[in-house]
């Protein structure tokens, strides 16, 4: 049984210095690996991530992080990765990694995704050229989920996670105002989830939103940002083969 713990909008600022520290020291105690699902920071300064680097320095489970938009906001977000990768976090943009649990191996593949919205309510690579660079921006990080997926296939890999920050179902957006969303994520990326597999997507950005939800496909998918789950992480169980 791997034991994956996440959290995503943590927003960390100078003031909230130590302020998840206590609790992610208890991570050996119940997880096997950390998740942190984007929107790290408030306004993707070096040193706000500086700060959140520091609270996850040395931990003694891996941990793996994707950006979000708030880590966007100052456009310096290969800064904000490489101070975060320094504190030893494996920061993932259409990537995969795998990480030994337990003695298994659980493959992580990354992408922030983006917005566009969902089946019946989504918006289209049509008219303006600003209008279908928002669309493709989606499916880019959509293709390239997919594309880390697909290589753990060769990783021996007894579980596998989809790591994003925005949403890739309606379902974990309940609570949220429906006119806002198109701006909370993508069909797209819970299409690359179910063609290349998975065994659960987890992912924040829905401060209002809702926990569960499922692809599709079946895939379990959960919303972990942090005003959605109120607390410092949440743990989710999955069957090694």
């Amino acid at each position: 049984m791997i034991r994956v713990a996440a959290v995503g909008d943590i927003h960390m600022g100078p003031d909230s210095q130590g302020l998840l520290r206590p609790a992610f020291e208890t991570l050996p105690e119940c997880a096997d690996v950390l998740l942190l699902a984007g929107d790290l920071t408030r306004h993707g300064t070096p040193e706000e991530a500086r700060v959140v680097a520091q609270e996850v320095r040395g931990l003694p489970v891996p941990v793996v992080a994707v950006l979000g938009n708030h880590d966007h906001h100052d456009e310096q977000p290969e800064k904000v990765a490489a101070l975060l990768q320094d504190a030893g976090v494996t920061v993932l943009e259409g990537e995969a990694t795998v990480v030994e649990c337990a003695g298994t191996r659980v493959g992580i593949a990354g992408a922030k995704g983006f917005g566009g919205g969902f089946v019946g309510r989504s918006a289209g690579e049509f008219g303006e050229p600003v209008m279908k660079e928002f669309v493709r921006t989606t499916r880019r990080s959509a293709d390239s989920l997919y594309a880390a997926l697909k290589e753990l296939d060769d990783q021996d890999c007894a579980v596998r996670v989809a790591l994003t920050h925005f949403s890739p179902v309606a379902d974990t957006l309940a609570g949220e105002p429906p006119e806002i969303h198109p701006f909370l994520g993508s069909y797209l990326l819970a299409e690359a989830i179910d063609t290349a597999g998975a065994d659960l997507a987890v992912h924040g950005h829905a401060h209002l939103g809702s926990e569960h939800g499922m692809t599709a496909g079946g895939v379990r998918v959960r919303n972990v940002a942090q005003p959605v789950i109120r607390r410092a992480f949440n743990v989710y169980r999955l069957g090694a083969a």
